[in-house]
């Protein structure tokens, strides 16, 4: 599996591909020069279960510490992950 970052300064998606299919996604966008929120975590149907929505969030966590920037999780699935996980408390920013 591909992973694909997108950034247009305004919004941006962390996408995973399978071949020529995409296979999730994580979408953001900036509300400060140093924060960004996370609106949605998607996975299609057929590849729920595997811990592909993790490896999303996990990306945009990643992205976030390299840029130390915070993370306002939005999205109900990034939410519950950032609730569960303490290790993202760093990142974290609401």
């Amino acid at each position: 599996m591909e992973m694909i970052h997108r950034d247009n300064g305004e919004e941006g998606a962390f996408v995973m591909k399978d071949g020529a299919s995409t296979t999730g996604e994580i979408t953001y966008f900036w509300t400060d020069d140093d924060r960004i929120a996370i609106d949605h975590t998607g996975v299609r149907r057929q590849y729920e279960g595997h811990g592909l929505g993790k490896k999303l969030v996990d990306a945009v966590v990643g992205f976030a510490r390299e840029k130390k920037i915070g993370i306002v999780p939005l999205c109900p699935f990034a939410r519950a992950l950032f609730d569960k996980d303490p290790s993202y408390g760093d990142v974290r920013s609401e």
